[in-house]
């Protein structure tokens, strides 16, 4: 039944929704979707060929890896036009100040935190896969090298500059990815059942609809999806494999990552015109959006009118 309702969700046409192109480079979707339920998502799809774009990672800072910051405050310091959120961190629940992120990040070339294996490997898989954007705007999936010490190397023949880790790869190759939990009939699934909900292939963490963020590249590694939904403000949130069908079959989407969701989930935007800038998407933490570990900025140049 899951199956049919995803096939059936990707079959659907996509309802464009609001769309609109403020900066140059970067189309803005703000879209309503009515199945598999009442959804409230933001889109920002963004030409990596763009003059004039560039990218950042919250770089490192503090007696951890970095100090938490909300998307919105991240974008408002670095004069950035677009922003999301990005990697998972520990301490959480927490108001300590500083955090740990946890899989490869790296800020304009200072890799700071390395692969690993997580404490919620009921739902973080060891060595997440990340995305590297480098100085040239070239991006990919990357991989760890598990032959170099220190978990700060990958296989790909790239060089480290903004790197974003999450969850997982939840779309690859143009199929949907969403881990299996280790089991008599999964025996190389990538998650181990446990965890607060006693999750297992019967129970999944992927399989609560809950605010989402991921990032994505198309086919071709010249467009980059940034995507979110919310469940808040009469939203009512989103699977794991939903969202990965809905990146594939609106958004083009042939690889994406799993970012940190829920209260985390945050997209910030300046105005065009004044240069304001707004939390967009409805925060189910608080209204100027949870202070997370990381978010990554986008600065682009004002469409002309």
């Amino acid at each position: 039944m899951v199956l049919a309702g995803l096939l059936a969700l990707s079959a659907r046409p996509a309802a464009q929704g609001q769309v609109s192109q403020p900066y140059v480079g970067v189309t803005y979707i703000d879209r309503w979707i009515e199945a598999p339920r009442r959804v409230h998502l933001h889109i920002a799809q963004i030409d990596l060929a763009a003059p004039g774009l560039r990218f950042k990672l919250s770089p490192p800072a503090g007696d951890r890896e970095v100090v938490r910051q909300s998307t919105l405050a991240f974008l408002q310091q670095e004069g950035a036009q677009l922003a999301i959120n990005g990697h998972f961190f520990l301490p959480f629940p927490s108001t300590d100040r500083t955090a740990w992120v946890i899989g490869l990040a790296a800020s304009e070339g200072r890799v700071y935190s390395a692969f690993e294996s997580p404490e919620q490997r009921y739902a973080l898989v060891t060595d997440a896969p990340a995305i590297n954007i480098d100085r040239e705007n070239n991006a990919s999936i990357v991989h760890r090298d598990a032959s170099q010490p220190g978990g700060r190397h990958v296989r790909e023949p790239v060089v480290l500059w903004n790197v974003l880790a999450g969850s997982s790869q939840i779309v690859t190759g143009g199929m949907v990815s969403v881990p299996d939990y280790r089991d008599a009939s999964h025996a190389d699934a990538l998650l181990e059942p446990g965890g607060p909900g006693t999750y297992s292939n019967d129970k999944a963490w992927a399989d609560v609809a809950t605010a989402r963020t991921a990032i994505g590249l198309s086919r071709d590694r010249r467009t980059l999806t940034l995507f979110t939904a919310d469940v808040r403000g009469g939203s009512e949130g989103l699977r794991l494999g939903e969202v990965a069908e809905l990146l594939i079959g609106s958004y083009g989407v042939w690889d994406a990552l799993n970012l940190d969701g829920g209260g985390s989930t945050s997209m910030a935007m300046a105005d065009p015109a004044t240069g304001e800038a707004t939390l967009v998407n409805t925060s189910s933490d608080n209204p100027s959006g949870r202070e997370v570990a990381t978010s990554l900025a986008v600065f682009a140049r004002r469409a002309p009118r």
